[in-house]
């Protein structure tokens, strides 16, 4: 039979049948890459399913004592457990850069760490409502008679500070250096957390570090030698942190961390951490 038989399509419908095509493909695609909005839209009260929680290793969101775990983070979202129905999974974890990967590759469903909201950062996760509010802070030692060399930001001209690489630190230092018209040098450390480089400094290993307000009051309980008092931020919130697409996950969080808020069991435990 002769091809000649055959209707050729018109131009219009040949380009209605590429537009097909192309919504087809990124349907595909978008599928792909966010399976977790896919499988978190179930009722909330099954509990076959789970949620796999990265949850950084520090003294406010998770730390063990006497082989029992605690932590102001962990205790909170056990409670979200509770409420939700959801089996949830923690994963401790001491490098966020590690976590944050392991959350794009879908390892993780969420991630609990020193992490405020930044533009930059809202164009790549969602966030969840808030745990608790921060800042970050300037560790340092005091002298034998409490004086500390930075007493304020424009003191940090020319100094060197130490952060926990692939913090958000590093984008406030900068823009600080720019605020203030002088050189801030940073350092990014691999191997350590917001905890190790506090210590780092009350050891006199280090000078400088910034890390997160709360963690650095629960840490100087027992170093009265190091000062946090100069901030670096305004207060920021800090949240749960989720991949971009899975705003079902995110909308479902939200409903109960405000649940948990409003329950009698949340004031004491904020007051047992604040």
């Amino acid at each position: 039979m002769s091809t000649s038989n055959f209707a050729k399509p018109k131009k219009g419908n040949m380009a209605i049948y590429i537009i097909l095509i192309i919504i087809v493909i990124a349907s595909m695609v978008a599928l792909k890459q966010c399976p977790g909005n896919m499988r978190h839209e179930v009722q909330t009260n099954s509990v076959n399913d789970t949620i796999n929680v990265a949850i950084e290793y520090s003294p406010l969101s998770l730390y063990t004592y006497n082989d029992t775990l605690g932590g102001f983070s962990y205790d909170f979202m056990r409670m979200v457990e509770k409420h939700s129905g959801y089996k949830f999974i923690f994963h401790p974890f001491v490098k966020l850069e590690d976590a944050l990967k392991a959350l794009n590759k879908h390892e993780y469903d969420m991630v609990i760490a020193q992490f405020p909201i930044t533009k930059e950062n809202r164009d790549k996760y969602l966030f969840s409502n808030a745990l608790y509010l921060d800042n970050q802070v300037l560790i340092q030692q005091k002298d034998s008679l409490g004086n500390v060399p930075i007493k304020s930001q424009l003191d940090i001209a020319n100094d060197t500070v130490y952060i926990v690489k692939g913090s958000p630190m590093r984008s406030r230092l900068e823009n600080l250096s720019h605020e203030i018209g002088d050189t801030i040098y940073i350092i990014d450390d691999n191997n350590y957390g917001p905890e190790q480089l506090f210590l780092r400094v009350a050891t006199g290993e280090i000078n400088y570090a910034v890390i997160n307000e709360a963690i650095a009051i629960e840490l100087s309980e027992q170093y009265p030698d190091i000062s946090y008092e100069t901030k670096i931020s305004f207060t920021q919130f800090q949240p749960v942190i989720l991949r971009e697409c899975d705003t079902v996950l995110c909308d479902s969080l939200n409903n109960w961390i405000e649940a948990v808020k409003q329950s009698a069991a949340f004031q004491p435990l904020h007051n047992r951490y604040f």
